[in-house]
């Protein structure tokens, strides 16, 4: 409907696009190791990834691999329950990731353990890669990462010897300044070693670019082109609080929110608020619950879960496409998504005839696609089978493995513009980028003029029992998740004069927040740690995203939740 209107479209790059901009930089398309093929794989990278705590779809198989003699090594800056469970840990100082990766492939190809006939038939630019990892020598690159030149030297010999190796890399890699080429730099990785040949190697970030569905029969950009005779303006959602608070010609006047809560999650939380706050700004709020968002809505529309609507499923970490059904009628006067934009279309006269489809009709409308892995799934077969396993026009055959696996690059046929793993991309060189790829400290970090007013690298990570912030509002997970606490390591903790259990202000230039120390082993020297919750349901109104900045990526204009200096000092408040 908003097409329909010619209003303001949102650039969701919040979550995820620098990983999937340094990621498609390499491979051209978002694809990668099936879940499955992690049982027959002998060592495993989770990078930056708790696959114990939110991918538990992939656990069993990673522990059935391990069973099996398979090596799991965790390199992350906090002590997560994955991390827990690793046979190796190894911490590393937040937004240096790209340095290590680079710091392996030194190792890699300066030690000829590279596969010369992969890269040779399938890749670009390893001669200018050969060149540019000289700049990386492990010592050099332990300054940065806080991981021993032993370390990286052992890491990049086992990851390059040990067949089959797979990398299960997430997207707190991506939340720094350096995101997308960090990204970018660990992608290359499997390209070298040529572990993209085997089944159970590789490395999974995003599975979905897979599924191809007619988002043109969806999104009907058309009907906008119509309206304004040119695209739209686009919003990033990261810069929301500038948006409301800055953008003229004309300003936000109206806003409407469904399936997110910004006054919780954006970045820059201050000005967020002081954006909802407009008295002419118009707000609405399709929601389940009274989020922090509701509170500054002129307008609050109730909205079925998925409990209550039917939808058609993709996914981003497997390959099956899935239908749901409704378990019960919804609630009150809920609607779905759906339902709220087609009345609004029909109460403003819009006649075009997308906006009178079924669900059914649009199901069917986004399967009517040209991609050959779609074919021969329709909605009648998803809706007796739940879910399909989409079909690949290539497969192999594997000892073991109880169907064909996909190896999405086992013979090249990656997409990029030349076909191959592109370790050189001349898209990157026409921005003005390094066209290999490079690694800079993040503005805000240790190893930045900043770190002498702001010393402490604050990791503003995810709640084990929430989904973002959905679920932040139950008592029970609340105190699961012990709401208000910051973590710290004894030697940053000591230096202050701060105990375990003491309250803490938490401050930059942007804003501050009281939390309660808790002095444990989850984070290193120079680190500090807290979760996400609900700003209303915080000490003072306020959540850490007061202290987040609007800053963006080097690729796919993403959010920087992990680049954030503090300062944290004792306080005499109580949280």
């Amino acid at each position: 409907m908003q097409t329909s209107i010619g209003a303001s479209q949102l650039a969701r790059n919040i979550c995820s696009a620098a990983g999937e901009a340094g990621l498609k930089s390499v491979l051209g398309v978002k694809l990668g190791t099936e879940p499955e093929q992690f049982v027959h794989s002998r060592y495993i990278i989770a990078w930056a990834s708790n696959i114990h705590g939110n991918n538990v779809h992939l656990w069993p198989f990673i522990s059935d691999a391990r069973r099996k003699g398979a090596k799991l090594v965790v390199i992350d800056p906090y002590r997560t329950r994955t991390a827990a469970c690793a046979d190796w840990y190894l911490p590393i100082n937040p937004g240096t990731d790209g340095a290590l990766a680079l710091g392996m492939m030194h190792v890699i190809i300066n030690e000829g353990l590279h596969d010369a006939d992969y890269v040779a038939a399938h890749a670009v630019g390893f001669e200018q890669l050969r060149e540019k990892v000289q700049e990386y020598p492990p010592e050099r690159v332990e300054k940065w990462t806080g991981i021993a030149t032993s370390d990286i030297v052992r890491l990049a010999r086992e990851f390059a010897t040990s067949r089959p190796a797979v990398i299960r890399l997430n997207y707190g890699v991506q939340r720094s300044e350096g995101g997308g080429m960090a990204a970018r730099a660990i992608t290359m990785l499997p390209c070298i070693t040529g572990s993209w040949k085997e089944v159970g190697g590789g490395l999974q970030l995003s599975t979905s670019g897979a599924y191809g569905l007619n988002r043109n029969a969806l999104e009907r950009t058309d009907l906008m082109e119509k309206v304004l005779g040119r695209p739209a303006r686009t919003i990033n959602m990261v810069e929301l609080g500038q948006a409301l608070n800055t953008l003229d010609d004309p300003p936000v006047k109206a806003l409407f929110v469904y399936s997110s809560n910004p006054a919780a999650v954006c970045p820059n939380h201050n000005d967020v608020i002081r954006g909802l706050r407009r008295p002419d700004l118009f707000t609405v709020v399709h929601e389940q619950f009274f989020t922090d968002t509701a509170d500054y809505a002129d307008i609050v529309l109730p909205a079925t879960t998925f409990f209550e609507h039917k939808d058609l499923q993709i996914a981003y970490g497997h390959y099956y496409l899935q239908m749901s059904d409704p378990a019960i009628e919804p609630l009150g006067e809920c609607r779905s998504n759906v339902e709220v934009f087609r009345a609004l279309a029909e109460r403003m006269g819009f006649a075009e005839d997308c906006f009178g489809e079924s669900v059914d009709q649009m199901i069917d409308a986004a399967l009517n696609s040209k991609n050959p892995r779609l074919q021969g799934i329709d909605r009648h077969r998803l809706q007796r089978e739940g879910h399909v396993r989409l079909g690949f026009e290539k497969q192999f055959l594997a000892s073991g493995f109880p169907f064909p696996a996909f190896l999405p690059f086992a013979e090249g046929n990656f997409d990029t513009s030349s076909g191959q793993a592109e370790l050189y991309s001349e898209e990157l060189r026409a921005q003005g980028m390094d066209p290999v790829v490079a690694f800079v400290p993040p503005s805000e970090s240790r190893h930045s003029a900043q770190a002498k007013a702001f010393p402490l690298e604050l990791l503003a990570r995810k709640a084990d029992n929430f989904l973002n912030t959905s679920f932040g509002n139950l008592a029970a997970i609340q105190n699961m998740e012990e709401v208000g606490l910051l973590e710290m390591n004894a030697a940053d903790a000591q230096s202050r004069g701060i105990a375990d259990g003491d309250t803490v202000r938490v401050f930059n230039r942007r804003g501050d927040i009281l939390l309660r120390a808790r002095v444990d082993g989850a984070v290193q020297a120079g680190v500090v740690s807290a979760k996400l919750h609900w700003a209303k349901l915080s000490f003072g109104g306020r959540n850490i995203n007061v202290l987040t900045s609007e800053k963006l990526t080097d690729l796919g204009n993403s959010a920087t939740f992990y680049s954030v200096l503090v300062e944290v000092e004792l306080s005499k408040s109580s949280p």
